[in-house]
């Protein structure tokens, strides 16, 4: 697989535990919450779309659905998650995965160069 660029992001989130009735002991009046922050961090790779192509992106997995915007030439796309769709022919082969390259926005695996024929990134749910 080639990966042209890793990204490291992070996320926090505040998760606060209340205690309720089975609480652990504290001095009567004092709130028995405290604030936790948990911290993620996910790798998001990036790949090149074949050399020469303006790649379209779609609403969904295939032609049918509606183009969303098109890539200039030596785009790198990130893929999120990857689901099957409309069997699509390009410069990297023929398959059916399309990749989840942004909210909403996908393109064919075909014109993208993972270095594997099969998946690289989780399924969309």
């Amino acid at each position: 697989m080639s990966v042209d660029r890793v990204q490291e992001t992070e996320h926090r989130e505040d998760i606060r535990d209340t205690g309720g009735a089975g609480g652990a002991g504290g001095a009567e009046g004092k709130e028995d919450s405290e604030a936790v922050t948990a911290s993620v961090t996910a790798a998001v790779r990036y790949y090149s779309v074949a050399p020469g192509v303006r790649l379209n992106v779609r609403s969904g997995p295939g032609t049918n659905y509606s183009l969303v915007r098109v890539l200039p030439e030596g785009a790198r796309v990130p893929i999120y998650c990857q689901r099957p769709g409309e069997t699509i022919s390009g410069p990297y082969g023929t398959t059916n995965l399309w990749d989840n390259i942004a909210d909403g926005d996908y393109v064919s695996d075909a014109y993208v160069y993972t270095g594997s024929d099969g998946y690289v990134a989780p399924r969309c749910s």
